[in-house]
């Protein structure tokens, strides 16, 4: 379209140069209209400059609604750029939300693992300490009462050898 405008520009004579001119000031008043004759030239001329101002006219609006066009598809473009820009951003911090959810969850988790852990090594270790101390005092007690028995069979054959010695001496 601008190449348009520009050979009309290049070609236009003197009179479509007054043509391009606002509408208001290319009409001449009703007293200048009547001192001049009117012949069929001039007439087709008068309307062939109105239509060109027209042309011109519209032109312009359509080159004015396309640039408003163009303006409304930016701020378009804007708004929903902004919107999914708003709508990214809310998803990453739900995501980061939920993601710090995730690992309080896991780290409550963890520690009442770790806590159910440390009761059962103490339980695992005071059930084997008992055990252990347990399995001491028995095996303790069963040294003793071997002890005693051969202290007693010791003393025993002690008395016997002094028996047999005792009745041998006499």
């Amino acid at each position: 379209m601008a190449n348009q405008k520009e050979r009309t520009k290049q070609s236009s004579t003197p009179v479509e140069l007054e043509a391009e001119t606002p509408s208001e000031e290319v009409e001449e008043t009703p007293a200048a209209e009547e001192e001049r004759p009117k012949s069929p030239l001039d007439e087709v001329m008068s309307q062939a400059e109105r239509a060109y101002a027209a042309y011109m006219d519209a032109e312009r609006q359509v080159a004015k609604a396309y640039h408003e066009n163009e303006v409304q598809v930016a701020k378009a473009y804007k708004r929903a750029e902004q919107q999914t820009s708003r709508a990214y951003e809310a998803k990453v911090a739900q995501a980061m939300k939920d993601r710090d959810e995730a690992l309080a969850k896991a780290a409550k988790a963890r520690e009442n693992v770790l806590a159910r852990a440390e009761e059962a090594f103490r339980s695992a270790e005071e059930a084997a300490s008992r055990a252990y101390e347990s399995t001491i005092a028995e095996a303790a007690s069963v040294r003793e009462e071997n002890i005693g028995k051969a202290w007693k069979v010791r003393d025993d054959t002690i008395e016997q050898a002094w028996q047999i010695y005792s009745k041998i001496a006499r």
